[in-house]
């Protein structure tokens, strides 16, 4: 019995390999249905075997070619086969595969038990009806036949669909519910890692930003008093000034990396103009200001239609690449490019030498703002390159598809890690390959087939022994004007002994007749033996003649 879950794609959306095995093997099916009702279907007892030849064909190929179409209509072809099956006994092997699939397949508890039950009545009906109406036998062997077929190949095979489907389901059932929990879980750990991050964002606003705003303040007056006491100390102090200044700025966006996950936060905030070409135009133009000569090529359609998650990264890519430049090689000529395609966006920042080297105060960085970009770059499904270019310069080049899979987490949201990823696409090593996976379903299921006909057999045997046995009719006694089929009914049939005994011996025939001499198997007496002869005219008994012959040595 089939083993497979109760679901089925249709066969147009099956590759066109799968569709041709699917054919061959409703071929098979259908192929070996009705070879075996060919071969067993004859010898089945009940009022089957009165139906004329044609009629019992016909019957066989209908049920042949039913039963492929369980898949699709398993209710259906379940109901049609109990009808086959009340007529014909044996067909109750085909209607047990179609009980187990079907049964297996309906959820609802209440139609599930009334298809079950009326499938189990049908055949009792059928055999009861059948074998009254065709005269067979008494409708008492019809009802012990139609309970065996019914009981056997549709109530039990249903009973155990049933408690497959429910297993089934509650698999089903427990799979979900780990889903679930896990995402449960999931959603439990960002909501704390939210919060640590608002918290520590909070800490941050409190301490650092109240310590930074008095120092600036104290520069600024520190600058003020120094214009008039010590001019030669004034340029010092509006670089301390500065400095604050940008540390400000610089832990604003800080704060904003660290607000809620999914959406950026502080004075760089997403808009609808975010990531567009009127933002990177923006962008560029600010550094223009700063003394940064950038030249903008932008190629292809705005990204004004593209997700949030893109433009965003479109312009974190160019704001990091262009304050790299600010402070790494303040002067140098910038490139920005930027290709949008229908399937991906491409940004390209490429710097030349600086005029002169950077401060040392400045020119060393840590990293973190490019491992930032690559970070959210990857999230995309796409990928950061940078490095120094031959000329002295540096590039920071970014390719994100245009349209990310739904999967692609966006920034800052929990994904799935390598490790569970490897985990899922590692076949499991325990597994049979091919077409072994389904040798153990297959085997269970004919071992069931084999014994629902075990049991189906022995129970129509035991219901062939328990029938009454028929007498055959006395013979009728032989008199002139019975017809010759009806002389050798009432075993009156012609011997050669006898005819050979008779020869020389008889009295003259009757003109126009043919004559048979039965062997009575009488002993002879007195050396003789009694030959009765019966002569036919047009074979309707014309004349019974009895005489002595001697009887042979």
């Amino acid at each position: 019995m089939p083993s497979t879950p109760p679901t089925a794609r249709p066969y147009a959306a099956a590759p066109p390999r799968r569709r041709k095995r699917r054919l061959l093997a409703v071929l098979f099916e259908m192929a070996v249905a009705f070879g075996y009702l060919g071969l067993i279907g004859p010898h089945s007892p009940g009022f089957f075997e009165l139906l004329p030849a044609d009629t019992k064909v016909a019957l066989c190929a209908a049920a042949a070619a039913l039963l492929p179409v369980r898949r699709r209509f398993p209710a259906t072809v379940l109901l049609v086969l109990a009808v086959f099956a009340g007529a014909l006994p044996v067909g109750g092997m085909l209607t047990a595969l179609v009980a187990y699939d079907a049964i297996r397949r309906v959820d609802e508890p209440r139609r599930r038990t009334a298809v079950l039950l009326t499938a189990t009545s049908i055949p009792v009906v059928v055999a009861i009806t059948g074998t009254v109406a065709t005269g067979y036998d008494s409708w008492v062997f019809g009802f012990v036949r139609g309970v065996v077929v019914g009981g056997v190949g549709v109530l039990i095979p249903g009973l155990v669909g049933s408690l497959r489907g429910q297993q089934e389901r509650l698999m089903v059932a427990l799979r979900e519910r780990a889903a679930a929990a896990e995402e449960a879980r999931r959603l439990i750990d960002s909501a704390s890692r939210v919060e640590e991050r608002t918290r520590i964002a909070a800490e941050m606003h409190d301490l650092v930003g109240h310590r930074l705003s008095l120092i600036s303040l104290h520069s600024g007056g520190l600058e003020m008093a120094l214009a008039d006491k010590a001019p030669e100390l004034k340029e010092e102090a509006a670089q301390v000034r500065a400095a604050t200044r940008d540390a400000l700025n610089e832990l604003r966006a800080v704060l904003g990396v660290l607000g809620p996950l999914g959406r950026d936060t502080g004075t760089e905030a997403l808009t609808d103009a975010t990531g567009t070409h009127a933002d990177i135009a923006a962008l560029a133009e600010e550094s223009r200001a700063a003394g940064i000569p950038v030249a903008v090529r932008w190629q292809g359609a705005d990204l004004d239609a593209l997700e949030p998650r893109v433009r965003r990264a479109v312009h974190r890519v160019v704001r990091e690449s262009l304050t790299n430049v600010h402070r790494y090689a303040a002067g140098a000529f910038v490139d920005l490019a930027v290709e949008h395609t229908a399937e991906r966006v491409r940004v390209a920042v490429r710097n030349g030498a600086p005029p002169k080297p950077p401060e040392t105060t400045t020119g060393l960085g840590t990293g973190r703002g490019l491992t930032g970009l690559r970070e959210r770059v990857g999230l995309l499904g796409g990928e950061l390159r940078t490095g120094p270019t031959g000329a002295g310069g540096f590039l920071v080049e970014a390719e994100v598809p245009a349209h990310p899979a739904s999967s692609a987490a966006p920034a800052g949201q929990p994904t799935a890690s390598p490790a569970s990823l490897a985990a899922e696409e590692r076949p499991d090593p325990g597994a049979l390959p091919g077409f072994l996976r389904h040798l153990p379903g297959l085997a269970t299921g004919f071992l069931g087939l084999v014994g629902v006909g075990t049991t189906l057999a022995i129970g129509l045997a035991f219901v062939e022994q328990a029938r009454p046995s028929q007498e055959p009719p006395p013979p009728r006694e032989i008199h002139v004007g019975m017809s010759r089929e009806e002389v050798e009914f009432s075993s009156a049939s012609d011997s050669g002994l006898a005819r050979a005994a008779a020869t020389g011996h008889e009295p003259p025939r009757p003109s126009g007749t043919e004559c048979i001499y039965p062997y009575t198997g009488d002993d002879p007496v007195a050396g003789r033996m009694e030959i009765t002869r019966y002569c036919f005219r047009n074979d309707v008994l014309a004349e019974i003649k009895t005489f002595w012959v001697p009887a042979a040595p």
